[in-house]
């Protein structure tokens, strides 16, 4: 086997760390409506990861974030599957980005000259909208861009999305829109919320989003959220206007919210001037857009242009510049998260950026701080986008000001004094003491958390009052909770704890993967855990797991396995779990038996590379695990098959010189349509 480059090393562990970043960021902004780093920080993790990618395709992997849409649907609703398949967006920042995008465009229409629809990107949550007969009958948001959640109920309660259609429409009709928070309703929550002491709403397409995914209709429609509808889906049943401007002029005459900002244009000059017009006005406005959208306008040419991954070609988004402004860096205090790391934090001299006042900032981590050069007593600028928690870009070149000392992060925890640790390969130095108070605060919040055990109506707010009147020490005391001690709370009344009680006693029948999440082990996020649970029946089997049998697992390295092994070989973590049991919790599941007949390829491994025509490489993968075969991401000697799509690059190369046996696509789907042949040499589908 050829020992890899150290660029090549050095490109795999970079792309691995922008993997985690980004899929820990996708959770954030997708399913915790609670992002953490502007948009145009998640754009450049993602073109650095793209970059590595193309430079590199033994990085790109079939769950990478750029193969993939959106975030994971909730089970707290119905999931729905999209028919057509809701995109992601290609991004432009600059004209140059966006005159290459009009390039490609004309060169993969032969030189056919096209108009083009610029609409104002909507920062809220996509939704899709279908009726028949008129009548409204389901309503679903993006999800993973296959399967979305059933908000039916919730969307019905958004005034402007019409119950029942007006003129001659289809009988069967399908609309997408973006769904958002208006800010004067936005303001008036957080006004609110601060005259009664509650935490102020972070921003209004979090707000709006966490909103559509209430569980109750009538708060969705007491906070006036508000829609605008950007296209018309083919659902076969009537022929569609020939190109998309006369889509939305009908859509808007059967009664759908049309933005009057959309304009129709013939070059990318007119667009551009329309941009910068945008731009300027870009407060003006009673709702959050963070850019333009910009569409070929004839369907016929839509449909010849067709789709690259997760992102249609005739189309793309041309984002507004986040704002940016000079200020004093006045201190550098350090927070402790949930795992322990120690996540430094810049304190600013207020200043106003997009309209907001700007006392604090991200500053990342040790390295980042270095990297920048940013000291305390600095002018700096920092970037705020998106209303998320702004970041210092860098030092302001002052000249003659004598500057403060570098940066270095503390020795010991600023909670609980525990010399910090600070792992090779990590970024983070962390503080090891799982006992750590503000640990645990940040752990109890994750654990309640919808995504994780979902015990509706504990909050940040009332997890530090739990802490900090001693009733819970550690996650398992959630459940020796009583009514009698809930209502002597300040401000806890009866039907609240009621309510926390009961969220609280379902949580005892979550998933096993659910729980894993909600534990809280390093690098233990969603995917992992769902990894974890299709192979245990119990915790107690994964606690006795050696790492390398963890690592046997498509998906999990040595640095997860690791982790894990950690995880539940402290003392205080096998406490957690044996006061979870003893609670009720249920820490096992009834495994599926495994139909052996079912699965003809197991001890087969396949690697799956370059574009395949009549599936995507994650729908190829799951029909090869289906009949209990392995996947891999790259290609060795223990390689037993290589399933080469269009562009393949070099792991085809690797392949041919291993001579590990490659199969076209159409050979692939003879396999699939006979799989016991894999086993027969002789009838070998095209040999």
């Amino acid at each position: 086997m050829t020992t890899p480059s150290p660029e090549l090393e050095r490109s795999l562990a970079r792309a691995a760390q922008l993997r985690d970043e980004l899929w820990f960021h996708n959770e954030r902004y997708y399913n915790d409506d609670a992002p953490v780093i502007s948009d145009g920080q998640y754009d450049a993790l993602m073109q650095e990861l793209r970059e590595l990618e193309t430079a590199h395709p033994e990085c790109r992997l079939p769950n990478s974030p750029t193969q993939l849409i959106g975030g994971s649907p909730s089970d707290r609703f119905p999931q729905v599957q999209h028919p057509i398949p809701m995109l992601s967006l290609a991004n432009a920042f600059s004209r140059d980005d966006l005159e290459a995008w009009h390039r490609r465009v004309t060169d993969l229409l032969d030189g056919q000259s096209f108009r083009m629809v610029a609409e104002l990107k909507i920062d809220g949550l996509a939704v899709r909208l279908v009726y028949k007969d008129g009548e409204f009958v389901l309503g679903a948001t993006r999800g993973n861009g296959q399967t979305g959640e059933d908000v039916t109920l919730n969307l019905r309660q958004v005034v402007s999305i019409p119950s029942r259609l007006q003129g001659d429409y289809p009988a069967v009709l399908e609309a997408r829109g973006e769904v958002f928070l208006p800010l004067d309703s936005f303001h008036r929550m957080n006004e609110e919320r601060e005259r009664n002491g509650d935490p102020l709403y972070a921003n209004p397409r979090n707000t709006g989003a966490g909103t559509i995914r209430q569980l109750d209709p009538q708060v969705v429609r007491d906070r006036n959220m508000d829609i605008w509808v950007y296209s018309l889906n083919d659902t076969g049943d009537a022929p569609l206007p020939a190109a998309h401007w006369e889509a939305l002029a009908a859509l808007k005459s059967w009664g759908f919210r049309i933005n009057d900002q959309n304009r129709i244009f013939d070059t990318v000059e007119e667009v551009c001037a329309y941009y910068d017009e945008m731009l300027a006005h870009r407060h003006d406005w009673g709702y959050e857009a963070d850019g333009l959208v910009i569409k070929v306008d004839r369907i016929t040419q839509q449909n010849a242009l067709g789709v690259a991954g997760r992102e249609p070609r005739w189309a793309i988004a041309y984002k507004f510049p986040a704002e940016r402004a000079n200020t004093r860096l006045l201190d550098i205090v350090i927070n402790v998260g949930r795992t322990g790391s120690l996540n430094p934090q810049a304190i600013l001299e207020p200043v106003v950026v997009s309209g907001a006042t700007v006392q604090h900032a991200s500053l990342h981590n040790e390295e980042d701080i270095h990297r920048k050069d940013v000291r305390v007593g600095d002018l700096v600028e920092i970037e705020r986008a998106g209303d998320v928690i702004p970041h210092v870009i860098g030092p302001v070149e002052t000249p003659g000001e004598e500057r403060g000392p570098v940066f270095r992060m503390p020795e010991y925890c600023p909670d609980c004094d525990t010399a910090v640790v600070k792992v090779v390969g990590d970024a983070m130095h962390r503080c090891p003491n799982s006992a750590c108070p503000a640990q645990f605060f940040e752990s109890l919040k994750h654990f309640v958390s919808r995504n994780a055990m979902d015990m509706d109506g504990l909050g940040e707010q009332w997890c530090r009052v739990l802490i900090d009147r001693e009733l819970v020490s550690d996650v398992s005391d959630l459940y020796s909770l009583t009514q009698e001690q809930l209502t002597e709370l300040d401000r806890m009344g009866d039907k609240l704890a009621t309510r926390i009680l009961t969220n609280i006693e379902a949580s005892k029948q979550r998933p096993l993967a659910r729980i894993l999440f909600a534990l809280g082990i390093l690098h233990v996020g969603a995917e992992v855990a769902e990894l974890l649970a299709g192979r245990y029946a119990s915790i107690e089997d994964i606690a006795a797991a050696s790492p390398e049998e963890l690592t046997e697992i498509d998906g999990i390295g040595p640095r997860i396995a690791e982790s894990i092994g950690s995880y539940f070989a402290a003392e205080r973590n096998r406490q957690t779990i044996d006061g979870l049991r003893d609670a009720g919790v249920q820490l096992w599941q009834e495994l599926a038996p495994v139909d052996e007949t079912a699965q003809p390829w197991k001890g087969q491994t396949f690697v799956i590379t370059g574009t395949l025509s009549s599936m995507t490489r994650r729908e190829a993968e799951g029909k090869v695990k289906a009949l209990g075969a392995a996947t891999t991401s790259s290609v060795s000697r223990k390689t037993n098959w290589l399933v080469a799509g269009e562009s393949a690059g070099s792991k085809l190369a690797t392949a041919e010189r291993l001579g590990v046996p490659v199969l076209d696509e159409n050979r692939f789907a003879v396999m699939l349509a006979e799989p016991q042949s894999i086993f027969d040499a002789e009838g070998l589908p095209g040999t």
